[in-house]
């Protein structure tokens, strides 16, 4: 846009918004992409209505009046662009990213350790982000404590004949063992052949290895972008996989519903989304210690839990759901939807609202 057009449609917003109160609009931002965090900004946008809250599309940022903006990610703060936004409020979610892990997460750590005093309220989903944000400086009181939550109209309880349904459509056999990924884990958002390490596909590579003998049935199910790398180890391994592309978020709840497990090898992460998913779905879940699994997860009652890069213990967990009995998977799989259902993002409304107040008006 030149410089002209962009003059011209500041005033003209400036002009339709002259009745509007400083800070009585909600100003969301997702990515670029279709993918994870827009829908993260769908489930606050609906969130933020029940609770009176008003929503304005990013157009509105050049309102007569300072508004309040919320950033779907942190990684803004790495982008000396986002200070043009100052005159409003801003809030943001930070849900990954241990500083000296990576120059990336070196950047938005000090990008906000040098502007905290101009953030309004941040977002993490699990004390040990908690305290790395802290480490910046900024104020306790702006710092909320929210998980990712999951919806339960997406993902009901999956009945069986809603698993051989999906299977069928996805043309896996019954037979199948199937370990559901359902993630981005290349680099970019192309073919994905550089692995993104922080996710782990090479631990869940590692894993796949170390189990793939003793269940011959092993499949491996995949959805998401940049899959590359994954696909190219699987078969390597020479382990059936099926990738598909999913034209909506909410379908992924028939991929939990075509598997006997999910498993997750990631190093960091803010959530990750499939922990409540997979619970509230129904199915089995084995996992690093990362994100907010940390703290939703109880060892052997409503899921198994690993450190970081044991693809040993991972291995262990996958076996210890190939052999659980009938009885003993149906009480893990109940006390994982019970740790669902209290993580909804229902559930949420109250921790929103004590959130949003003093940075956007609630009607």
């Amino acid at each position: 846009m030149s410089q002209f057009f962009e003059n011209t449609a500041k005033k003209l917003i400036g002009a339709a918004t002259l009745n509007w109160k400083a800070h009585s609009r909600l100003i969301l931002y997702g990515e670029d992409a279709d993918w994870s965090l827009n829908w993260d900004m769908r489930e606050l946008a609906r969130i933020s209505r029940r609770i009176g809250i008003r929503i304005a599309d990013p157009i509105w940022k050049h309102a007569a009046k300072p508004q309040s903006i919320f950033f779907s990610s942190q990684f803004f703060l790495s982008d000396g662009t986002w200070q043009r936004f100052l005159r409003h409020r801003i809030a943001f979610s930070y849900f990954h990213g241990i500083p000296s892990s990576s120059s990336e997460f070196d950047a938005v750590f000090e990008g906000l350790r040098k502007l905290h005093e101009n953030i309004t309220r941040v977002q993490v989903t699990h004390n040990q982000m908690k305290n790395v944000v802290l480490q910046t400086g900024i104020d306790p009181s702006k710092v909320f404590l929210i998980r990712i939550g999951v919806n339960l109209d997406f993902f009901p309880f999956r009945t069986l004949e809603q698993k051989w349904e999906a299977r069928s459509l996805l043309g896996i056999p019954k037979s199948a063992f199937v370990v559901g990924s359902f993630q981005k884990d290349g680099v970019g958002w192309g073919e994905g052949l550089e692995p993104k390490l922080i996710k782990g596909p090479d631990v869940f590579l590692a894993t796949m290895k170390k189990v793939k003998d003793q269940i011959p049935e092993l499949f491996i199910l995949l959805t998401g972008p940049s899959r590359g790398y994954m696909m190219r180890g699987l078969d390597e391994l020479g382990i059936p996989y099926r990738h598909t592309h999913l034209k909506s978020y909410p379908d992924v709840a028939k991929m939990y519903s075509a598997s006997d497990m999910y498993l997750i090898a990631s190093r960091q992460e803010g959530g990750p989304k499939a922990v409540l998913e997979s619970m509230a779905s129904g199915v089995p879940l084995v996992t690093t210690r990362v994100g907010q699994a940390m703290e939703l997860v109880n060892h052997g009652e409503n899921a198994w839990i690993y450190e970081v890069e044991d693809s040993d213990g991972l291995a262990e967990g996958v076996l210890k759901t190939y052999n659980m009995g009938r009885d003993d998977l149906q009480i893990q799989l109940a006390k994982g939807r019970a740790t669902a259902e209290a993580n909804s993002y229902e559930s949420q409304d109250p921790l929103w609202a004590e959130f949003m107040k003093g940075f956007v008006e609630i009607q």
